[in-house]
């Protein structure tokens, strides 16, 4: 416990939660595992801080004043592939579509549980150190294709016919992790535990939402879609396709 409270010191999060209370009680957690942690009240603060520090990880609420959860991930996007997760309530449910639309990596509904938001942190961190802390994979550098898709897994680039693809991370691994094992099929639960390193439950409309938006990038028809495909009940899969 005590080697991986000295691991936990080299990552800092950054809270974003106008609610003191919430903001300080998600700040006992983190230390308590051995994380560093700067607090930030509102999205416009969040950025500045972004700009100006080296962070691991930041959780972020939606609903704050001077600048919103969403509009403060539109601007973090910008410039940082830091993971992000985001703290909704209940009834902000398009909010928390449109933050994963906008590239959060995850989203957790308060009043949560503190071991759940620990877990969710650390799967995040973890997500993040093996992209080398800057987006990107080390260990790889493959090339993989499926009809008019071609991946190139060294440089974490997409191509469609030819033409480029801007993919957020979540995006390029769901993609990735599906091209691997084309035709199999993956509840999303699967595809969670695998893309995000994690095993949690209630992550069907996480997965959800980012395959709708990656099909909105690679399918000509999104509503009929030639590559990612669903079998209701069981799950996604990647459709064999001729180069």
């Amino acid at each position: 416990m005590e080697q991986q409270k000295n691991i936990n010191s080299t990552m800092t999060v950054l809270v974003c939660d106008d609610e003191k209370d919430i903001s300080h009680a998600i700040e006992i957690f983190l230390k308590s595992e051995g994380y560093n942690v700067i607090t930030a009240g509102n999205g416009k603060e969040a950025v500045e801080i972004l700009k100006e520090k080296e962070i691991h990880l930041v959780l972020l609420d939606i609903m704050m004043p001077v600048m919103d959860g969403v509009t403060a991930l539109a601007a973090i996007r910008e410039f940082s592939n830091v993971p992000v997760i985001m703290l909704t309530a209940k009834s902000e449910d398009t909010d928390k579509i449109l933050g994963l639309n906008l590239g959060a990596d995850d989203y957790i509904t308060k009043p949560f549980n503190p071991v759940e938001l620990m877990a969710r942190v650390r799967s995040g961190l973890r997500r993040y150190m093996l992209l080398g802390g800057n987006g990107k994979l080390q260990n790889s550098s493959s090339e993989m294709f499926c009809g008019g898709i071609r991946l190139l897994d060294d440089s974490k680039e997409v191509f469609l016919d030819g033409d480029p693809l801007k993919l957020t991370r979540t995006e390029y691994d769901i993609l990735k992790f599906l091209m691997q094992n084309p035709g199999k099929v993956y509840t999303p639960k699967e595809i969670y535990k695998e893309v995000w390193n994690d095993d949690m439950m209630g992550t069907e409309s996480i997965v959800a939402v980012h395959i709708r938006h990656l099909r909105e990038k690679i399918e000509i028809d999104p509503s009929s879609p030639r590559y990612i495909k669903m079998i209701w009940g069981r799950g996604y899969y990647l459709e064999r396709q001729q180069g």
